[in-house]
């Protein structure tokens, strides 16, 4: 038996997710599983700033969010892709700070990279489901 995904598409989604054949984001029992998310234009290529580019990624990460009936305020745990943090970390985390919230955080776990396919920054988060009855 094979299970249908239930894939989240942002209103204005970019090009990444057919050029690379991948989905944005599924539900699954109660939860939002989010694909990593960058700093990408409409048509795919990233925007050259780094603040901007952090931005852009929140951007489109809380489209996401949104059209699940989602916020940054139900993400349960984030993992995130830097290339080059010792350089980088500060700018990242003072513009990520920004689209935080208040605590409590999420969990977060952040991982510095050599490659992101020209991006310099990428989240990936799961989220609880805040329209689903859950004991937790």
């Amino acid at each position: 038996m094979t299970c249908r995904r239930d894939v989240v598409f942002p209103p204005d989604r970019h090009a990444l997710y057919e050029l690379h054949r991948y989905s944005p984001a599924i539900r699954s029992n109660g939860f939002l599983f989010v694909s990593g998310q960058v700093g990408s234009r409409k048509d795919g290529s990233p925007e050259p700033d780094l603040g901007a580019q952090v931005r852009l990624t929140f951007a489109n990460l809380n489209a996401i969010l949104a059209e699940a009936g989602c916020s940054f305020a139900d993400v349960v745990d984030t993992t995130i892709f830097m290339v080059d943090p010792d350089s980088k970390f500060e700018t990242i985390w003072e513009v990520a700070a920004e689209f935080w919230g208040e605590a409590p955080y999420p969990t977060v776990t952040a991982i510095g990279v050599t490659w992101l396919s020209g991006f310099d920054f990428e989240i990936k988060v799961i989220a609880r489901l805040p329209h689903i009855a859950q004991n937790i």
